[in-house]
């Protein structure tokens, strides 16, 4: 996700999971699927990739690890007030019709190569959207507002509500 790099090495080395930063492919019995995280994709929010490049360089991330912590989690808690500001400012919690920027990458995958389900989840925003005749983008959602999830069965890929 969007603070994964902030992680560092932690999961990998202490609990044994592993940490994808780009989007894998998994064949699942006869399904192709393509998931990932999904921000930094697809056209567009060329702030959002500057600032990215500007997080993810190892001289950042050397020069926040000499931070304070007191200071330095409140410079993180600062970002991340201002882009959620930004992103409901920008509509980000509505649909955008053809200006999905992940439908739009999903489409320019699928060109290239097949893929029966792309699961992403960066937009926070439940969608299950048709890519191609025999693909689809799903979108997971989150559990604060919408409380969505994603099920697959091997063969089918369901965006599922959690009923309390």
């Amino acid at each position: 996700g969007n603070h994964d790099m902030w992680m560092f090495d932690y999961f990998t080395k202490e609990l044994n999971i592993p940490i994808y930063r780009k989007p894998i492919e998994l064949q699942v019995q006869d399904r192709n699927l393509l998931i990932g995280h999904g921000d930094g994709l697809g056209p567009g929010d060329h702030s959002y990739k500057f600032l990215k490049k500007v997080f993810q360089s190892k001289i950042s991330q050397w020069l926040f690890a000499r931070i304070h912590p007191n200071f330095g989690i409140g410079l993180a808690n600062f970002w991340s007030r201002r882009s959620r500001i930004s992103s409901t400012k920008k509509d980000e919690d509505k649909f955008k019709g053809e200006k999905e920027f992940l439908w739009q990458y999903c489409k320019d995958i699928e060109a290239k190569k097949h893929h029966d389900y792309y699961v992403f989840g960066h937009r926070h925003l439940p969608l299950d959207l048709e890519v191609g005749e025999s693909s689809r983008y799903i979108n997971l959602g989150e559990w604060v507002n919408y409380y969505t999830y994603g099920v697959f069965d091997g063969n089918t890929f369901e965006l599922k509500t959690f009923e309390q």
